[in-house]
């Protein structure tokens, strides 16, 4: 079975901000950072090259495919943030809103 590319990895998410978000969004991705772990109660780490999660599961499917991921995280695509919030968006159409 193949091993997931995006593992995580010993960069620096300080670093990370400073170059991939640049001068606009850079700030976006600091709240990010501060909210995603105070509320996670986890510590930023880089997955991949390009995005940052925090805390950490283990998943099975029925096929047999396992691994593990990051509970919440947040990527800086070109255009936009992209949030990862793995538990899903039920239950949380309020905070959407």
């Amino acid at each position: 079975m193949a091993e997931l590319k995006t593992q995580p990895t010993n960069a620096s998410v300080d670093d990370f901000i400073a170059e991939a978000c640049g001068e606009g969004r850079s700030d976006d991705c600091r709240a990010l950072v501060e909210m995603m772990a105070r509320l996670s109660g986890a510590q930023p780490v880089m997955w991949g090259s390009s995005i940052v999660g925090f805390g950490s599961y283990h998943y099975r499917y029925a096929s047999g495919r396992e691994g593990d991921w990051f509970e919440v995280g947040f990527s800086p695509r070109k255009r936009d943030l992209t949030l990862y919030i793995m538990s899903g968006f039920e239950g949380y159409q309020d905070l959407l809103a």
